[in-house]
């Protein structure tokens, strides 16, 4: 702020209510404005009328939520979310650490108290008008404080720069716990992200200059949309706050999002099977089958025309066949990971060989989809009928389980328990359930910023095909999702020879011998890279590994036309994923034509493309506009 002279006499009469001229108002303003403080009879104003006009509003919020409450009354598993992780005993554990070297922590806090008062003192220099250097930065991907007021303010620079020091001092105490186990480590360091991002200033009305300025030039009325918007989001809920992320309005199944055209060929209780029409005179011969995740749905592979791998692959000469899961209800409680492999792949690959004649296909999976994939191939080599999978491309897929990331901190007893709970309640594990879970893992972009957006800032989200396919949530049937979780993240089964079986055939991922190209992203919060690559070790046969750029999903989608990002290949997979990485080699831009110039002799010669005859109905079909809420209901929302 600037500084005012002292001085007994000037040249420039004083009048009453000025100095040296100057207005005493006036030279308010100028400190506001130069220190970025929003003014606060403005301020007091807008938070008046946002006040007064939200009165009503609350009124009928309430009202309404009391409704939907009752409405909820007799799904009371549905009103009990699953806790996200039980730190309970990791957290004692670091106390009885702490409390074995207590001087090394004592030496901690006073760090960071002399980095508090470093803090202050700069922040006094910055009050003052004078350049400070700060003590402490974001990191480079955080967009949270992105606003140039955030840096240029000196309260809200020295707000954020004491966050930032709390938070990285919560992180440097788990982190000198040497003798805790990493998995208590990351259990600890990921529980205390989740309360350090609540706690962001970014969060609040008051500590957030973005969110302060916009009221004062919405006269408040950000605020009263903003309660508008929670009041829809509680009533979409359900009386649970399910916090919109995008325009869902904007997006129509078959019209603007999943419209590769195509029909449908086959259906049963668990998939209906989608061929897709060429759009060239010529195809390779052998067809290519597309085993996409159940936990969410096929489309993140067809968003949009520019960004749909599966329409670049029918480009690219490809027969391609797909599987759309159900969205399953209590009816299909009892399906298993097994009913999954026989209905799904095993009934998918039985049907492409009867359309197209040919005893063999290649295969792509996705995520679970892939750890399916995997099984079936195993069962198929058990059976010795390996021969009709020509070869596997695995995206983001685990099969070892070991290192399965921040997931497996999901799977705590506590945890389980309430998960077994509510299956067995509801049949299905409910996708909103899932969703949530998923949403955890990048509380700041998926969770806090949207709370920003939608209620502190009161804008609409902003139509986006990707956030809209992750809004849609798919339930899990008790039975196949509890095999899953038990026998794959709690006991990690799948990567031991015999470890499970189907039928009366054990799975022994290590008699593979199909060719393998395996792609994994270097960001992946869902299917670390260093634990997919692990699946390298157990195959035979000819094998590819390859790592793209960005994460679970934008390092897969990730079209060549949009020249964005970057993977790397190696010739060899040695045991150790950093002596790959050390080896392998960058190339710019999308992975997928390196994908389709591996598949080389598996894609077979050229012959006369193969239409689409006989369709059920044209793609994308019913079975993935079906809701978790309700099997039966199209997901166009009124």
């Amino acid at each position: 702020m600037a500084r005012q002279s002292k001085k007994t006499q000037t040249s420039t009469t004083q009048k009453a209510g000025t100095v040296e001229g100057k207005k005493i108002d006036d030279i308010k303003a100028e400190a506001i404005e130069k220190q970025q403080f929003p003014d606060p009879v403005a301020l007091s104003q807008a938070l008046l009328n946002a006040y007064q006009q939200s009165q009503p509003l609350f009124v009928e919020m309430v009202e309404q939520y009391n409704q939907d409450i009752k409405q909820q009354a007799q799904l009371a598993a549905q009103q009990i979310p699953t806790p996200p992780v039980d730190s309970s005993e990791s957290t004692i554990d670091l106390l009885k650490s702490m409390a074995t070297d207590p001087l090394k922590y004592w030496s901690m806090q006073l760090g960071y108290a002399q980095k508090q008062v470093d803090l202050l003192q700069r922040s006094i220099k910055k009050f003052s008008g004078e350049e400070a250097e700060p003590i402490i930065t974001p990191d480079k991907g955080d967009r949270r404080f992105r606003a140039p007021e955030w840096d240029e303010s000196a309260l809200f620079d020295f707000i954020k720069q004491y966050y930032l020091l709390a938070s990285e001092h919560v992180q440097q105490t788990i982190d000198s716990a040497h003798d805790l186990p990493k998995e208590k480590k990351d259990e600890l360091a990921f529980t205390a992200r989740l309360v350090t991002d609540a706690l962001s200033p970014s969060n609040f009305l008051m500590t957030n200059p973005e969110v302060l300025n916009e009221t004062i030039r919405t006269g408040g009325e950000n605020l009263v949309n903003g309660m508008k918007n929670l009041s829809k989001d509680l009533h979409r809920g359900k009386g649970m706050l399910k916090i919109s992320m995008t325009d869902r309005n904007a997006f129509t199944l078959g019209e603007n999002i999943a419209t590769t055209k195509g029909g449908v060929i086959y259906e049963n209780d668990l998939i209906q099977l989608i061929q897709y029409s060429p759009t060239t005179e010529k195809v390779h011969k052998t067809p290519l089958l597309i085993v996409p995740p159940w936990i969410n749905k096929y489309y993140i592979l067809d968003l949009r025309a520019e960004n749909s791998f599966i329409k670049w692959a029918v480009d690219q000469g490809h027969t391609v066949f797909c599987i759309s899961w159900v969205n399953p209800d209590k009816k299909l409680a009892k399906k298993s990971f097994e009913d999954y492999m026989r209905e799904g792949v095993l009934e998918a690959l039985d049907r492409v060989q009867e359309i197209t004649g040919e005893k063999s296909c290649n295969a792509v999976g996705y995520c679970l989809g892939g750890t399916l994939l995997a099984t079936t191939l195993a069962y198929l080599k058990a059976k010795k009928q390996d021969k009709r999978v020509t070869s596997a491309t695995f995206l983001t897929t685990l099969v070892d389980f070991e290192q399965a990331g921040e997931l497996k901190m999901f799977m705590g007893t506590s945890q389980m328990r309430t998960v077994q709970r509510v299956m067995a309640e509801q049949g299905v594990f409910p996708g909103h359930e899932m969703q949530q879970t998923f949403n955890l893992l990048r509380a700041n972009d998926l969770i806090w910023s949207f709370v920003i957006n939608n209620y502190l800032m009161g804008k609409e989200p902003f139509p986006f095909d990707l956030l809209y396919w992750n809004d849609d949530a798919t339930n899990m049937p008790a039975v196949m999702h509890s095999f899953y979780l038990q026998n794959m993240y709690c006991d990690n089964l799948l990567a031991q020879p015999g470890g499970i079986s189907m039928g009366t055939e054990e799975i022994d991922i290590s008699k593979i011998k199909t060719p393998c190209y395996f792609l994994s992203t270097k960001e992946d919060h869902i299917a670390p890279w260093k634990a997919t690559y692990q699946t390298t070790q157990l195959v035979g046969g000819p094998k590819q590994f390859t790592l793209a750029a960005s994460g679970h999903i934008a390092g897969v989608v990730n079209p060549p036309a949009k020249k964005k990002y970057c993977y790397w290949v190696a010739k060899d997979t040695p045991q150790d994923p950093e002596s790959w990485l050390e080896s392998a080699k960058e190339h710019e831009g999308s992975w997928w034509p390196h994908w389709n110039k591996w598949m080389g002799e598996y894609k077979g010669e050229k012959i006369k493309a193969r239409k689409v005859i006989d369709a059920l109905e044209p793609a994308p079909g019913r079975y993935v506009k079906m809701t978790s809420e309700s099997a039966s209901e199209p997901q166009k929302e009124s």
